[in-house]
């Protein structure tokens, strides 16, 4: 009875001898995946076989660093479709793989006819098994955060849109302003008209009110700063479809807009006196 050492190598080259051996019983293990596999392929142009083979042998062999930049990379790839590859696939797939390739190393050391020492296997698991959840935790933390950033940027976009400064002239333009502004969205109104009076050269800004539901105190006050800002950027701040509610919050709070802004009761009057004098 001999007790031999069983190199990284060894163990590669029999995986690749049974290749579709391996494939096989992978897809065996992986039924909900296996009816996928297609499908799969071709909306998200990933081979899971291909990448099956290519992660195995990295773990195998025990290269750690390549390990974790395939994960980063099919967690990148597999956010990207997101809407039609589910993470609990991945993980079915993931695990499926750990279970089929301890299969293959089992038979592997039986085919060999020679015993493993205890330590060598210890030692083999123990790199086997990190190595498979490195690529875990590498792959969802990817994923995590390409989709965050999917998200923030999403975000950004929808804040740009919710923010529209409409020019109606060469030197005047008009900000409707809908639903609630709160804190965070009152930040995102004074970066964009403070930017925009600067790249349109606009000597006149309308931000017409008249779509906003709720404004809280501490974003009437902030209002006040962007009306300051837009009057030191040497633009005419005109205040439009002031509700009523509104009003009575800004009064009870001893807030005037007067010495900051001109204001009417509705976007219309203001463009009869800004836009059609111009053109008359």
């Amino acid at each position: 009875m001999t007790v031999k050492f069983v190199s990284n190598g060894e163990v590669t080259s029999f995986l690749k001898d049974h290749k579709d051996e391996f494939e096989a019983t992978l897809l065996s293990e992986a039924v909900n995946v296996a009816s996928k596999i297609n499908d799969i392929l071709q909306k998200g142009n990933i081979d899971l076989l291909k990448n099956a083979q290519t992660l195995i042998q990295r773990v195998v062999e025990q290269k750690e660093t390549e390990v974790i930049a395939f994960a980063e990379q099919e967690g990148i790839a597999w956010a990207k479709h997101s809407h039609s590859l589910t993470l609990s696939f991945k993980l079915e797939w993931v695990q499926a793989i750990r279970r089929t390739l301890w299969k293959f190393i089992s038979r592997f050391i039986d085919e060999r006819g020679e015993y493993l020492k205890q330590e060598d296997f210890f030692e083999m698991e123990k790199k086997i098994n990190n190595n498979m959840d490195y690529f875990l935790n590498s792959f969802f933390l990817s994923y995590s955060h390409y989709k965050d950033e999917l998200i923030s940027s999403q975000r950004k976009l929808v804040e740009h849109l919710s923010v529209p400064i409409i020019p109606v002239s060469a030197t005047v333009a008009v900000l409707p302003l809908i639903g609630n502004v709160d804190d965070y969205r009152i930040r995102i109104i004074e970066e964009k008209a403070l930017l925009e009076i600067s790249n349109l050269k606009l000597q006149t800004l309308v931000l017409d009110l008249s779509g906003v539901t709720t404004m809280e105190q501490d974003v009437i006050a902030k209002f006040e700063d962007i009306l300051t800002g837009v009057s030191m950027m040497g633009c005419k701040a005109v205040l439009t479809g002031l509700r009523a509610e509104l009003v009575r919050k800004m009064v009870s709070m001893g807030v005037t807009f007067h010495q900051y802004a001109e204001t009417h009761g509705t976007l219309q009057q203001t463009l009869r006196k800004y836009v059609v004098a111009q053109e008359v």
